[in-house]
């Protein structure tokens, strides 16, 4: 993922509210939002490179989703795929805290990246870059990117502006899915410095990239309301036309 906004309320009917981009390589090969057969009640999206995934969750009520950070040259050498950090979390029952921790403890053996892990009562953040940092998020609007946690960056600052506006009349995880649909750059004077050319500092400002060999693969909504989980999810084709839609709604399994 490379942008993902969300409205996390533990303690409201409707706890969820995520909205999400998925910005890769167009020849990169991956499937799209699914039930996994070999992990009955794991719903997510699927790397077909590498076997991992970006964005998830389960009939148990856990959720995560993955966004890389971008420095260019940082990270080892030969890096373990990121996307099993989202898969290793979901596939069995783990609490959030502990399982970050442990990550953190490997996190020299990943590119960098920032993760999100939760569940229905608590929800959990962490990178290995420039340093382990691990975060246990407060109730409310949090936005992430290609950096840290909740940094205003033009386009997390709109994500933030759309989603406050959803919330005024929220109309499901399909809504959501199509939220984050800005295809403009942002002026060079707003740009964020990552260490990439000017060029595509330009074009990945924008929520929703269409560039050469680059772009916005897919785009997902997830909604929380009581005991259910409703996903949706938009996949483009390399000239940002809609190549498919799927909704999933889930049952959570009473613990």
């Amino acid at each position: 993922m490379c942008l993902i906004v969300l409205n996390w309320q533990p303690q409201n009917r409707q706890w969820l509210s995520l909205s999400a981009n998925r910005d890769e390589f167009y020849p990169r090969p991956a499937s799209a939002l699914e039930e996994w057969k070999e992990y009955p009640g794991l719903f997510a999206g699927r790397d077909l490179q590498q076997g991992g995934t970006w964005l998830g969750a389960t009939k148990a009520g856990r959720f995560a989703a993955l966004t890389n950070i971008r420095a260019p040259g940082a990270g080892p050498a030969e890096p373990q795929s990121r996307g099993h950090l989202v898969l290793d979390y979901l596939r069995e029952p783990r609490n959030p805290e502990k399982y970050l921790r442990a990550v953190l403890e490997k996190g020299d053996q990943y590119a960098p990246f920032n993760l999100l892990c939760g569940n229905r009562n608590q929800l959990w953040y962490a990178s290995n870059y420039p340093e382990p940092r691990l975060e246990r998020l407060e109730p409310g609007i949090h936005t992430l990117s290609n950096a840290w946690l909740n940094t205003p960056w033009p386009k997390t600052e709109l994500a933030r502006t759309q989603l406050q506006h959803w919330l005024q009349q929220p109309k499901g995880s399909a809504s959501l899915a199509a939220l984050l649909d800005h295809y403009s750059p942002f002026p060079d004077d707003q740009l964020p410095q990552t260490g990439v050319p000017l060029e595509w500092e330009r074009l990945l400002s924008a929520q929703f990239i269409n560039a050469p060999g680059y772009g916005t693969r897919c785009s997902t909504g997830i909604l929380g309301l009581e005991g259910r989980l409703e996903l949706s999810e938009l996949s483009w084709d390399s000239h940002g036309r809609i190549a498919g839609r799927v909704t999933w709604p889930v049952d959570l399994e009473r613990l």
